[in-house]
């Protein structure tokens, strides 16, 4: 439908004018919110993923797709709440304790709402109990953490060991994140999976989640 590629593009150009105005549109014309979120929306910020992947956009670029995609999705979320719409998962996010930058983790959020997940921001300067006690009280699928400091890189370890120690959250996967960080570091403390970018961030949380 033309309308759900006019919603992506106005997605991809950041217009949340025009992807508050097709949304509505969409909406007042009785098409399910599902169709709209997943035709308009995510279509778009796979466009927007894939360009940010292959340094086609940048950053500034990235948040104000997100932008309109946020616009999008305020008409949308009482929708999608009554029909029960299906989530591809719910994702705890947020920078590790004594770590207060939160651009990477704000590009990880989006990147996973635009792709269909139920995000959780949990903020930052997150100690390793509010990681546990938000992945419980949401029932999480994934707990995505990251860090921008080799300081508190460290406390990702604590973060892993403390979930997997509680029955509730010890089957949850771990993906891990930030400029200092590794393959091999994931590897070696435990973690399900290594984000080098956002992007990243959503191919692999899906794919843990098919396992």
């Amino acid at each position: 439908m033309a309308k759900y590629q006019e919603l992506a593009d106005a997605i991809i150009r950041g217009d949340n004018i025009k992807s508050k105005e097709v949304t509505q549109d969409l909406v007042d014309k009785k098409i399910p919110a599902g169709d709209i979120l997943g035709e308009g929306l995510i279509a778009g910020m796979d466009v927007v993923g894939k360009k940010f992947k292959a340094n086609e956009m940048y950053i500034p670029e990235v948040l104000i797709a997100a932008r309109a995609m946020h616009a999008a999705m305020d008409i949308l979320k009482p929708l999608l709440a009554e029909t029960g719409a299906p989530t591809k998962g719910i994702a705890v996010i947020g920078t590790v304790q004594g770590d207060l930058h939160d651009i990477g983790k704000n590009l990880v959020s989006m990147m996973l709402e635009g792709a269909g997940f139920t995000v959780v921001d949990a903020g930052v300067d997150v100690p390793s109990e509010k990681f546990v006690e938000a992945a419980k009280e949401n029932k999480a699928d994934i707990v995505g953490l990251s860090a921008l400091l080799t300081t508190t890189m460290t406390s990702m370890k604590e973060i892993i060991v403390a979930l997997r120690k509680d029955p509730a959250t010890k089957d949850i996967k771990v993906i891990i994140g930030g400029a200092p960080l590794t393959q091999e570091y994931a590897d070696s403390i435990g973690a399900d999976g290594f984000a080098p970018d956002a992007s990243s961030a959503v191919d692999i949380s899906e794919e843990l989640l098919k396992k």
